[in-house]
């Protein structure tokens, strides 16, 4: 007589290992974001302690802004503020340029600072055109203005007000030759610092010097 031997499949449970191994993958980039964000606060903190220098005051202009609304002095007046230099078919640094600009709308959102961008090309960079582009960086638009006006003008306030360099003519196959570096300025229109727009630590250096000064010209409230 054969005696029939029942098999019972046993199913192995899963090793823990192997989901231990996908949640910790999940974390490494998480924890890691989490950390250069600390870190970067703590550069930020740390530098915005320094004294910062006088370089001279921005002297009076009124251009035109994205909105073809005249736009100068007058409307930065008691404000901090931030320039850059750049023009909108720029096949170079421009692009590199404004997108940081727009990376600092949000660590100074709770602030009043204001950022100004001049065209350096203004026959091209007619309001219409600065109103296209701006709409594509901006996200607080009563914040930052995007300049034109005569060339003379934003030549001269940039080699002779700002003390940047500027070529007003053009290199073939790049464009007018302007100046890399923001500016940062004052509520008496003092120019505080100067920094490279190209350079890792040059948005983290301008943050800490803008935090410096708001806490050293707070803003006025008015009745």
């Amino acid at each position: 007589m054969k005696t029939e031997t029942a098999s019972v499949a046993v199913r192995t449970p899963a090793p823990k290992s192997g989901r231990a191994w996908k949640i910790t993958l999940i974390l490494i980039p998480l924890v890691t974001a989490a950390f250069l964000f600390w870190l970067w606060r703590f550069q930020v903190n740390a530098l915005s302690h320094r004294p910062l220098p006088s370089y001279g005051n921005v002297p009076s202009f009124e251009l035109v802004n994205q909105d073809a609304q005249p736009f100068g002095s007058e409307q930065l007046s008691g404000k901090i503020w931030i320039a850059d230099f750049i023009f909108t078919s720029c096949p170079g640094p421009c692009p590199i340029i404004s997108t940081r600009m727009s990376e600092l709308q949000k660590p100074l959102a709770k602030s009043d600072v204001h950022l100004v961008s001049f065209s350096v090309d203004p026959e091209k960079d007619t309001p219409e055109v600065l109103r296209a582009y701006a709409d594509k960086l901006r996200k607080e638009p009563l914040r930052w203005d995007f300049l034109t006006g005569p060339l003379e003008a934003i030549a001269s306030l940039s080699h002779h007000g700002f003390k940047l360099a500027i070529a007003v003519e053009e290199e073939p196959g790049t464009g007018p030759v302007h100046s890399t570096r923001f500016v940062l300025v004052d509520r008496r229109g003092t120019i505080r610092g100067y920094y490279d727009a190209l350079a890792p630590d040059g948005v983290t250096k301008l943050l800490a010097d803008t935090n410096h000064l708001l806490r050293e010209q707070p803003t006025e409230h008015r009745p």
